[in-house]
């Protein structure tokens, strides 16, 4: 509970840090509106021409679309500004600014990971989640409870995955602060918006096993469409806790190389 509090002091400092410029309100609803047609603006183009490509339809498709918007929307919402926040020449690792961090009585990874977040990114959530709810009515079977409830847990290992990805590539700002590693996963990333079903084989396998992309959102999305295997989604489930638990010790290594502002 006292982490959940402290969640929520986060949330409420970022959102009045936020808001203190209502410009920024009207910008990102129009880069939220732009990501969200050139999306569904692309999809029903395609479809409009084809009835399937690689086993996928229309609504499945919208389906995807939906997971990634949401995925995306999560990682701008709560994991994306606390850890972008520790690199780069303004960064906290730079500045010596995560002295403070190291001081505080919390669990160091916590506040690294919660501390700042982006209230205006609920925008896009709820966008995306539009678009989910669109492709579930268009969907020809209806939405059952068990499918329901793999679709969270799928959706729940894929943000798990995003989560101890970003937080691996992060954690070499200990060796060199200056730098913003993200953004070598933020190209990737982009890939995640179609099927990975549509690559070729050896891509394929990287986007599922090496740099798991397609399991952020291809696979929550065949669980809402009821084409997900168990043993994927076990398989997901596990490759999730792998990944969060290699993350946390590269993380929690590099904090060992951390030289303080005043030393």
């Amino acid at each position: 509970m006292r982490y959940l509090r402290l969640i929520r002091r986060f949330a409420e400092a970022s959102a009045q840090n936020e808001m203190a410029y209502r410009a920024n309100f009207w910008i990102s609803l129009l880069h939220s509106l732009l990501n969200l047609g050139t999306g569904v603006v692309g999809v029903t183009v395609l479809f409009g021409q084809v009835g399937t490509v690689h086993g996928w339809d229309y609504p499945a498709t919208l389906a995807l679309l939906g997971v990634y918007l949401t995925v995306d929307a999560l990682r701008g919402l709560f994991i994306g500004p606390s850890l972008d926040a520790l690199a780069g020449l303004g960064g906290e690792i730079w500045s010596g600014r995560f002295d403070f961090t190291l001081l505080r009585p919390v669990d160091v990874q916590f506040l690294a990971s919660f501390r700042h977040w982006r209230p205006l990114a609920l925008i896009d959530l709820a966008l995306g989640l539009g678009v989910l709810g669109t492709a579930v009515v268009k969907l020809e079977t209806p939405l059952t409870l068990a499918r329901t409830a793999t679709f969270l847990i799928a959706l729940g290992a894929g943000m798990t995955i995003l989560y101890a990805i970003l937080l691996a590539f992060t954690s070499l700002v200990f060796w060199s602060p200056a730098l913003l590693y993200t953004w070598i996963f933020d190209a990737v990333f982009q890939m995640a918006r179609y099927p990975v079903g549509l690559y070729p084989g050896w891509l394929r396998l990287a986007l599922t096993w090496v740099v798991p992309v397609g399991v952020m959102t291809t696979v929550p999305a065949q669980a809402l469409t009821g084409e997900l295997s168990a043993g994927m989604l076990i398989g997901s489930v596990a490759l999730a806790a792998t990944l969060l638990a290699s993350a946390s010790a590269l993380f929690r290594f590099g904090l060992r190389r951390y030289a303080s502002a005043s030393s």
